[in-house]
This record gives C-alpha cells, structure tokens and sequence, in this order.
C-alpha cells in the first residue's frame, strides 16, 4: 500500500446512505463475476470498478474534504479490497490517479460492471438518475457511453430475471465442475498450494461463491482447515463475504 491513506464518509443524503450499504452488501456478486473473468480467454466484461471514498482534513475549514472516486484492476480477499485509483481528485490533494489503494470492505461506496452495454450495480449512480428529469438521464448515459436503464431497477448478475437462480450461483461454476475434477486429478498438488497469502484454491473459490467448485473441491479432498497466512479459515471466508449456501459445508 501507499502512504497515501484512504478514508470513509457516509453523505447526509439518505437514498444516497442507503446506496453505500446496498454496494456492500451485493460486492459478493461483483468480485464472483470478476473472479470468472480472470479465467475467460474472451473477455465478457467492458467495465469493472469499485468506488471508493477518499477524505482529507485541510486547515482551512472544519469538515473534511470528501471525494468518491472509482478504482480499477479490483482484487479482494475476502477482507480488503484493492485496486489503482482511476481518476485525478477536483480537491484532494493526498492522493492521485495511479495511486494504489486498499481498503475494507465495509468502506466501498459503489461497484459497476458491465457487459454488452448493460449495467449491473452502481446504486450510487442511479440515486443521482433519479434526481434527473428525462432529458438530463440520457445526457449523463451518453456521457458514460452506457444505458443504465431504469432506476428502480438494478440488477447485479447476469439474467437475474430470467435465471434468478443465477443469484444463488454462477452458471460457470456449475458448468466447469468436471474440468476442475479433472485438473486436480492431473495435479492433486494444488489442492494444498498455498498462495504468498497462504490462500489455497479451496479458499478462493469461497470467497468467489462457487458452490459447486468447493464441492468438487471437497469431494477429492481438500483440507477446510488450512488457514490463510492472516489465520482465516475456509468458514471464516465464507462467513465474511456472506455465502449462506457454502457455510453449512463447512458448519457440519
């Protein structure tokens, strides 16, 4: 991490509060997708950042300056988010674009994905839309290059209307089961590789929510309690990012 540090602040705004805790408590989806793509040969998404808010206390006045901006390149624990601040500040004057951040996830104030031009997730974003008469929301989503759709409406994983079990789990987990059967079966040594984090596969795919990948994982036996080099086990994980269908896996 860089010495510039990063802070949170709620705004008074209480559609807007509610929109930081809605990003949080849907991240899961966000880094499940991204997990996925970091194994597409073709890439599926367009767009993938999380915003942040950065504060500053400055001598001239007596509440801190405050700047949501969005990051890229997002990696995540399970505990900590990181990724390259994405933009240059308008006012602060302690970080830059470029800079590298990490910070809990509990201090995330958005998240935006997207694919085909469709949008899923940025709460805070459509907040701001629905302040906007008609005129004004087609200019901001062509200033985006996105159609961000209705407001009212934020979906956060593909076809969530039409495959709303696509919540519960990821269609790829489901789909690569066998070939993950079948590369631990060729290399039974990764299933006790450890990271430089100390996380193994068992750990990651937790923290992604596949379900079915854990399962294979277990099924050829993986060890559910290794622990991460910062001591979490594979229930903490779970526990943490709030996969509610992978907990009873460990819990029994």
């Amino acid at each position: 991490m860089t010495d510039k540090l990063t802070f949170f602040s709620e705004a008074d705004n209480p559609e807007m509060i509610a929109a930081f805790h809605k990003a949080q408590e849907t991240f899961k989806y966000f880094w499940r997708e991204l997990s996925w793509e970091f194994r597409r040969i073709v890439p599926a998404l367009d767009l993938a950042c999380v915003k942040v808010a950065f504060m500053e206390n400055v001598s001239y006045q007596a509440a801190p300056i405050v700047e949501h901006m969005w990051i890229n390149d997002v990696e995540f624990d399970g505990y900590v988010i990181s990724g390259t601040l994405a933009n240059d500040p308008n006012e602060l004057s302690n970080v830059k674009n470029g800079d590298f951040v990490e910070v809990p996830l509990n201090q995330i104030s958005d998240w935006l994905f997207t694919s085909g031009g469709k949008t899923y997730g940025g709460f805070t974003i459509q907040v701001l839309r629905a302040g906007m008469d008609e005129e004004e929301r087609i200019g901001h989503d062509q200033a985006w290059g996105l159609d961000f759709g209705d407001y009212n409406d934020v979906s956060v994983v593909y076809e969530q209307k039409e495959h709303p079990e696509n919540l519960m789990e990821h269609p790829m987990s489901i789909n690569m089961k066998d070939k993950l059967a079948a590369f631990i079966g060729e290399h039974p040594a990764e299933l006790s590789k450890q990271d430089q984090s100390g996380y193994t596969i068992l750990h990651r795919e937790i923290v992604a929510g596949n379900k079915s990948s854990v399962e294979v994982l277990l099924q050829l036996g993986a060890d559910k309690n290794i622990k991460t080099g910062k001591g979490n086990s594979a229930l903490d994980l779970a526990k943490q990012v709030g996969w509610e269908e992978i907990i009873p896996m460990f819990e029994n």
